[in-house]
């Protein structure tokens, strides 16, 4: 009988434990699959680890060591939600372990930290921020100043509802559908007491829940061609799409059984000041929504700003709805910027700018169209929001390459 012979030898224990809590460490913290792929092949050579990944928005397949004689490992994930603070210190320990500052055992160690650590706002923060971007989003759809009070409480509503669904699972899985009918219904309910545009004040009310932003990063996961994240994240988002019209459908509905028909109110334009006050106070929200480090704040205004600035000069030259191109393209150039010079993820700034620009709301105006059976306006509607959606993925996209990033470096 001829000898057998031995197995190669596996990569270290060590550097396989940090691969996989990086993995999950950068899901949970809001990274798209096709960065999460680039970024653990990046680390994986500069550890001397031979290893392949794929992931998708629900799970992850690491497979290490040498051809015929690999080790699998499967990681069952839910879609993560951003948290911009975790992935700045993910970066950290990540740089430290590539950079033999941390040895692979150290770094897992500390990633396994950063994910059982507390958020750095508590729940009064949360809920005032969701109440603030709404208003803010009030404002940026020409609502009149009861549109922004309207907002404002749903906002806050929807917020203690968030608190609500992070304490149970079960209201988590209908808080989309849920927080849509409570923002309808409260709109129709204070348009009875006040004259108030009840459609805008939903809209600005719910501008959180709507998945504007998973469009664009699906479409960038597409452009990309990560084919199975992409189009499990596109699918995904119109899902969402039409749950939260099905709610506000709902809302609206019951407010029409109980009090009528819903008053027919045009909003008073505000004056042209408080378009700024707006463009700071969007950006501070979205820092505690996105749990960002207080010491980003002053970044992610000035992204915010840049990104609107070039949307609204773009728009000159290439027409409102290909003009987010060049909002996109700012914000990514700036994320990039940030990210050479002190050494953070570009993702700090580019998602909040992003959110800036995002077609959400074009798109919950498609829907409600076509729940309506208005088909014509819904489908033009809807194809514009996959055009501003495309544009957005498209400067992102450029900015990427023209100035590309690592977490290694």
């Amino acid at each position: 009988m001829p000898p057998m012979e031995p197995t190669p030898a596996g990569p270290p224990r060590d550097a396989i434990q940090f691969l996989v809590r990086l993995a999950r460490a950068l899901h949970n913290a809001g990274m798209p699959s096709h960065a999460i792929e680039e970024s653990l092949a990046l680390v994986a050579i500069r550890l001397g680890v031979a290893a392949q990944f794929m992931a998708t928005p629900t799970s992850i397949l690491i497979s290490s060591g040498p051809w015929m004689h690999e080790t699998m490992h499967l990681l069952r994930v839910e879609p993560g939600e951003q948290n911009l603070a975790r992935l700045s210190d993910v970066y950290e320990v990540t740089r430290a372990v590539v950079r033999a500052e941390l040895t692979p055992g150290e770094g897992a160690a500390r990633l396994e930290a950063i994910e059982r650590a507390p958020t750095s706002y508590g729940t009064a923060a949360s809920v005032a921020a969701m109440g603030l971007s709404s208003a803010a989003a009030a404002r940026f759809l020409d609502g009149g100043l009861r549109e922004l009070v309207t907002a404002a409480v749903i906002g806050v509503v929807l917020g203690l509802l968030g608190v609500a669904a992070s304490r149970s699972d079960r209201i988590a899985r209908l808080y989309d559908p849920l927080g849509a009918f409570t923002a309808s219904f409260l709109a129709g309910l204070i348009a009875q007491v006040m004259p108030v545009s009840v459609f805008l004040a939903t809209l600005a009310g719910i501008i959180i829940l709507i998945p504007g932003f998973t469009l664009t990063i699906a479409l960038t996961e597409l452009s990309n061609r990560h084919l199975v994240a992409g189009t499990a994240r596109l699918f995904g988002a119109f899902t969402t799409f039409v749950v939260i019209a099905i709610g506000v459908a709902f809302g609206t509905t019951l407010t029409a059984q109980l009090f009528g028909a819903q008053p027919v109110s045009t909003p008073e334009p505000l004056p042209g000041w408080t378009l700024a006050i707006a463009l700071v106070a969007a950006p501070l929200s979205f820092t505690v929504l996105l749990k960002a480090k207080p010491r980003d704040a002053g970044w992610i205004v000035a992204a915010c700003i840049l990104g609107f600035a070039g949307s609204r000069a773009g728009s000159v030259v290439l027409g409102p709805d290909l003009g987010v191109f060049v909002g996109a393209l700012v914000v990514g150039l700036a994320g990039s910027a940030y990210s050479h010079w002190w050494r953070r993820p570009p993702t700090v700034l580019r998602v909040p700018g992003i959110l800036m620009l995002v077609p959400g709301s074009v798109g919950f105006r498609g829907l409600t169209a076509l729940l309506d059976r208005q088909v014509v306006p819904g489908v033009e509607t809807a194809f514009r929001m996959i055009t501003i959606a495309v544009a957005l993925a498209a400067g992102l996209l450029i900015a990427s390459v023209v100035a590309p990033t690592r977490m290694t470096r």
